[in-house]
């Protein structure tokens, strides 16, 4: 029997899984090769849908997808990777308190992702709240329920926090995006007019932008930033970058930022392999990083399962050669922007365009229907005036006073 073990739950295991069970579907069935995946999490999370489901637009069960039912050929192990022997081909993992064991492996998948650096920020793991945690997402979203109209600071301006900090406001909360350089988007830095009209679209929201600050200390209460400013927060949020989940045993094939360095193949070394935020893939056409995003790591998923299905038949693997397709943010229901190859879209177009790409990854033909259900129903839903909570303190300035001359 052959074994490949795939660790993590999110979207490199499940694309790998789903090539390796379209392609050799036969030998799974008669115990010939042996999928398992150990994952902490018990269900795939789906998080392109994070805006709507926080939003409110969509139900919670509708980004969450149990292994079980996603990929339903696999064994699954609940439990946490604890390090890997490359030597011996083998994983040692904890499931429960206490415990431990050992799997060996012939190919090993590593796809356990990334998390917001909390501990780097005082505070943070205490009072504040992260997103790629188990349920984490929905436990946000039930608890600004809990606090209506209350101030929410959200760290990070990429995509993740600009999307987060639009979708909270439009729940009614004052909002305010803190941002550690001058203008936010930093990764659509070749797309500055989309870049002006996401900013717009917080305007419009009422969102507080406060560039050139980075959150330095979360209390109960507050959001204490770098340059000494002091705002009032029942709900503080990282969206700040990611740092590679650490499993020791891999150590000789990482860079400087921790990521699995692969080759052009994504094989890390003999019989393991990686993609998604915890790896560094080089492009194939400019020998750069691939974004960490979603997309990516669906494609370097599918890869990794057609690679290993060669090396079951006595093939060598052949080159990662996808190229990028483009990208999407959401700034409310209708509302959007979007890059495909490079062509920049605005509006309700941009909005569709990324309902229709996330629709079409969503492991779950049922959820994704569910999603359509939802989103209808929230369309002709009346609901109260947006920016409540904000108009009733006074519209706040795009720019806080004091980093005004700093990010000019």
């Amino acid at each position: 029997m052959t074994r490949v073990v795939l660790l993590g739950g999110g979207y490199v295991t499940l694309h790998a899984y789903a090539t390796l069970a379209r392609r050799r579907g036969r030998d799974i069935s008669s115990g010939a090769l042996e999928i398992v995946v150990i994952s902490a999490d018990h269900a795939h999370r789906f998080h392109g849908f994070t805006g709507e489901l926080v939003a409110g637009m969509i139900q919670p069960d509708r980004a969450a997808t149990p292994l079980a039912e996603a990929m339903p050929l696999a064994r699954i192990i609940d439990g946490r990777a604890l390090s890997i022997d490359t030597v011996h081909q083998s994983v040692s993992y904890r499931r429960g308190e206490n415990e431990i064991g050992v799997l060996t492996y012939d190919h090993l998948v590593v796809g356990t992702g990334a998390k917001e650096p909390a501990s780097e920020v005082a505070g943070l793991e205490q009072y504040g709240r992260t997103l790629r945690g188990p349920d984490e997402i929905a436990a946000l979203a039930e608890h600004l329920g809990t606090v209506p109209g209350a101030p929410v600071v959200v760290a990070g301006g990429g995509i993740a926090g600009a999307e987060l900090a639009a979708a909270i406001a439009d729940r009614g909360h004052p909002v305010t995006l803190v941002h550690s350089r001058s203008r936010i988007l930093g990764e659509w830095s070749d797309q500055p007019g989309l870049v002006a009209r996401a900013e717009k679209e917080l305007d419009r929201l009422g969102v507080r932008v406060m560039p050139g600050v980075r959150l330095a200390e979360v209390t109960p209460t507050t959001a204490v930033l770098s340059d000494g400013t002091t705002l009032a927060a029942a709900t503080v949020v990282a969206a700040t970058g990611q740092r590679p989940v650490y499993l020791p045993g891999l150590d000789p094939w990482r860079d400087e930022r921790g990521r699995l360095r692969t080759q052009r193949t994504l094989a890390v070394r003999y019989g393991v392999w990686a993609a998604g935020d915890g790896a560094r893939v080089e492009h194939p056409r400019n020998g750069e990083p691939v974004p960490a995003n979603a997309l990516w790591a669906i494609k370097g998923g599918d890869h990794i399962g057609r690679a290993i299905a060669r090396r079951l038949d006595g093939k060598a693997p052949r080159a990662f050669t996808y190229g990028g397709l483009g990208r999407a943010a959401s700034f409310g229901y209708g509302r959007g922007i979007s890059e495909l190859y490079g062509v920049p879209f605005t509006g309700a177009l941009a909005w569709l365009l990324r309902l229709v790409f996330f629709l079409r990854f969503m492991p779950s033909r049922a959820r994704a229907a569910g999603v359509v259900g939802d989103l209808v129903r929230f369309a002709v839903t009346p609901r109260p005036r947006r920016r409540v909570a904000a108009l009733q303190v006074g519209r706040p300035s795009t720019v806080h006073p004091a980093v005004s001359a700093e990010a000019a």
